[in-house]
């Protein structure tokens, strides 16, 4: 059982320490990944993913409870702790939703495959605005009902208990309900991400400057504030997106018929 995962830091680009020495992060906790384009940020990423153990550019290491990785689990273990979810994912096995799910399920020893596997599609069609169904074949889904399958197959069918999200809010779908569907599992997420309203509403953030881990930081009183209100702007802007798909015109009366809800924080 996963307790903690702690990232021991390396050295920047520069070849100097980074800043921070180690960051910890526990099950159900979102950590926003944020910094300019070349500042690191996948690296991070793909040091947890690999395990890091001062074997990368980065001479990061990552550890598991306290433990070097190779002390908590054999390597083919390692392997089933992480699922990574990209920002460009699509399916290249030739079969349908259904099949792929049940054969996923029956790879985990999972008795009631159906049921997880219709669980998994209702599930993600609360993510995408495409619906999708149990007979689509993969190789015919979008790009965002293929990431609304795998954030639901993730949460509800794989056992990982770490997810590294790519820039979730390029995926064309609902961005906050998969962060809350993924931490409410009790995952450790961490999220790559320019967008402000996913930085200022998970748990802490890691800023990424010249390869290297600068800051830690959580929101403050005044973020929380804004968050709250940007919260608000998106799910205007979400439901003037839906209008435009489905054919509508935005007329100011329209505009000034969208519902402003209260604002909810991703959590656990």
């Amino acid at each position: 059982m996963i307790r903690k995962i702690a990232v021991l830091g390396g050295i920047t680009k520069s070849g100097v320490r980074e800043t921070l020495r180690m960051v910890e992060i526990y099950p159900g906790e979102i950590v926003a990944v944020v910094g300019p384009t070349g500042s690191g940020k996948s690296q991070l990423i793909s040091d947890i993913e690999y395990w890091a153990d001062g074997d990368t550019p980065s001479r990061r290491q990552i550890q598991i409870n306290d433990q070097v990785p190779a002390e908590f689990a054999v390597e083919t273990s390692l392997r089933r702790l992480v699922a990574e979810i990209s920002q460009n994912m699509n399916f290249v096995i030739d079969m349908s939703v259904r099949d792929f799910l049940l054969l996923h399920a029956e790879s985990r020893h999972i008795e009631n495959a159906l049921e997880v596997a219709k669980a998994v599609v209702d599930c993600a069609n609360q993510l995408t605005g495409e619906p999708l169904m149990m007979d689509d074949s993969l190789t015919a889904l979008s790009g965002g009902q293929s990431r609304a399958l795998m954030v639901a197959d993730v949460a509800l069918l794989s056992n990982a208990p770490i997810v590294l999200v790519d820039e979730i809010e390029n995926a064309g779908i609902n961005r906050l309900s998969a962060l809350r569907l993924l931490a409410g599992r009790g995952k450790v997420v961490l999220v790559v991400t320019h967008d402000p309203l996913l930085a200022l509403l998970a748990d802490k953030r890691i800023v990424m400057q010249n390869g290297g881990m600068a800051k830690l930081l959580t929101a403050s009183p005044s973020e929380k504030v804004l968050a709250g209100r940007l919260q608000k702007i998106d799910a205007v802007l979400c439901e003037l997106r839906e209008r435009i798909r489905l054919g509508g015109e935005l007329t100011p009366e329209a505009i000034k018929e969208v519902t402003w809800p209260d604002a909810q924080r991703v959590s656990a």
